[in-house]
């Protein structure tokens, strides 16, 4: 059994730390948990690393985040000078070791030779995307797990445009990192000899102030519009504090209450437990004191404030909350209506989705004549369309897909939380000097072009035979999946896998009915699921809902078929 033979080694080498060792020495007995952390190593990807924090292999640790760093490092070296003097640039946010794995992450590069640009303390992520092209980095790193639960911790890498690196050079950077031949032959250099040798530098209030006014410049309007609203914001203990609490008061959103237990950083999320807005269950303490003080709005970010999640008073006092792709509609309407009617948008605009995201936005822009394309999940695929939209005479403005990401501009190259705040606050307080509350203009939209519904249901399948499971009811519904789903036909059927159009290469599953309704199914690319993604549209509310019922349950049967 290999993974045995690699918990041996670890708990027998004395290069490794004695609390290392110590953890592990616990496990004994515990044959399942040591194949967990032994099975396999920590996989770098597209997504960089993600995974519990603890010793082994497939854990998030000290080793294993200098191992990649080191493969990294000899991926830019091999690059040459140029990318070398250009160095990357580090942030981390609030979770449990970020501090000790950013700073080693800088170290490491040092130690190579490479400049390293560490924030003084944790900073959003967007902030990170932002600061590479400040910088001209060559690339960029955050610690960070996003939304994860608190035993997760992450490592996302970017390149020099301030996206996330795609496969192409994640497969280098793989290459180089499997090529890391031990643990023990990482280089790495002590913290004041790195500063005296200008490799390490710290960043600060400068890279902070330069951030803010760019959030600031994104703005659509800033005559009619009531900035009186009574708004609740929670952080979730996490990054977004100060920026988003900062950019709103200067932008003069005077009446924003913060959520007291949820203000400040705590890596253990102990008033909230899973910190992800998308869940309504994050939403508990802003409602509570929504209630208190009238609030029509609450807003929230997640750890690393790259995302934004809402809910809106309605007129018996409750809040309801709106998913990714009716926030992204939202926001939408508000920037490209604004543009439009202060004679600022741009020849040839367009906006950029994933290919899981609803089609509300799109229908939305296609109003105002914006092109919206489609990119595969997640923003270094989305932001990566923006130079060849603009090599094509394009002018790129917004891009956001489901999962409540969002991004205006092109300054920052992920989703950003931060901006997407300010402008989200901006379009409440400009509707609701119309009289509007974004309840009633959700409403309207939906009134103008059809109900346009979505349901995302996840199956969390952990560990090793969670993992084969979800291998298993991916390879199975490629080749047998409903060809009639209630009375409706299927249309189409397309499988990313070999690419579409477009599109790269994706383990993405997707089917058209013949009434346009639409599904998709994929695996997660950082958590232990299998996800399915339902979308309709009909003439009412009740209509869709009916529609998204009968699809769910012939999904479901036929994924839960699969043993």
């Amino acid at each position: 059994m290999e993974y045995r033979k690699l918990y041996e080694q670890w708990l027998n080498n004395e290069f490794f730390d004695e609390k290392t060792r110590e953890e592990l020495k616990a496990l004994e007995g515990n044959e399942s948990e040591i194949e967990d952390r032994f099975y396999k190593s920590l996989e770098f990807g597209t997504a960089g690393l993600r995974g519990k924090l603890g010793a082994g292999t497939n854990r998030m640790n000290s080793y294993n985040i200098a191992k990649v760093t080191q493969g990294i490092a000899d991926y830019i070296v091999e690059r040459g000078p140029e990318y070398m003097e250009r160095g990357v640039a580090i942030a981390y946010d609030c979770r449990h070791f970020s501090d000790d794995f950013s700073k080693l992450a800088a170290l490491v590069l040092a130690g190579n030779g490479i400049k390293a640009y560490l924030f003084e303390s944790l900073r959003p992520t967007p902030e990170l995307s932002y600061a590479i092209r400040q910088l001209n980095t060559a690339s960029g790193i955050i610690i960070t797990a996003s939304h994860n639960p608190k035993d997760y911790n992450g490592y996302k890498v970017y390149w020099e445009d301030g996206a996330q690196v795609l496969s192409e050079i994640a497969d280098a950077m793989t290459e180089k990192i499997s090529l890391v031949e031990s643990f023990e032959s990482v280089k790495k250099m002590d913290e004041e000899e790195a500063k005296a040798k200008g490799l390490l530098t710290m960043l600060g209030k400068e890279m902070d102030d330069k951030y803010i006014n760019m959030v600031k410049n994104l703005s659509i309007r800033d005559e009619g519009i009531d900035k009186n609203i009574k708004i609740i914001y929670t952080p979730l203990n996490g990054t977004g504090s100060i920026p988003v609490q900062r950019v709103l008061k200067e932008r003069g959103f005077t009446n924003i209450a913060v959520v007291p237990e949820q203000e400040h950083p705590d890596p253990d999320f102990t008033t909230v437990g899973y910190p992800n807005p998308e869940d309504t269950k994050a939403f508990k303490y802003a409602e509570n004191l929504g209630k208190e003080i009238g609030a029509e709005l609450l807003i929230a970010t997640d750890p690393d404030c790259d995302r934004l999640a809402i809910e809106v008073r309605d007129e018996n006092g409750e809040y309801v909350s709106f998913n990714g792709n009716q926030t992204g509609a939202i926001l939408i309407n508000y920037i490209v209506e604004g543009l439009n009617a202060l004679g600022k948008l741009p020849e040839k605009p367009a906006i950029v989705k994933s290919i899981v995201t609803g089609d509300l936005g799109k229908a939305i822009a296609t109003e105002y004549g914006v092109e919206t394309f489609e990119a595969l999940t997640g923003f270094k695929n989305i932001c990566g369309r923006i130079p060849e939209l603009k090599e094509n005479g394009y002018n790129y403005i917004f891009g956001y897909e489901e999962s409540i990401g969002y991004t205006t501009g092109t300054e920052v190259r992920d989703k950003d939380g931060v901006s997407s705040s300010m402008l989200l606050c901006e379009a409440a307080a400009y509707y609701k000097a119309q009289g509007k509350t974004l309840l009633q203009v959700r409403e309207e939209i939906f009134q103008k072009l059809g109900y346009y519904k979505e349901k995302q249901i996840s199956l969390v399948l952990e560990g090793v035979e969670g993992q084969n499971r979800i291998s298993r009811m991916m390879e199975t519904y490629r080749e047998e999946y409903p060809t009639l789903i209630g009375a409706k036909k299927l249309a189409e059927a397309i499988d990313y896998s070999k690419g579409y159009k477009d599109i790269p290469s994706s383990n993405v599953l997707k089917y058209y009915l013949e009434d346009g309704s639409w599904y998709a199914v994929r695996p997660s690319g950082t958590e232990p699921k299998i996800k399915i993604y339902i979308y309709t549209k009909a003439d009412s509310d009740a209509a869709a809902d009916k529609n998204i019922e009968v699809m769910e349950k012939t999904i479901l049967d036929t994924l839960n078929s699969v043993e």
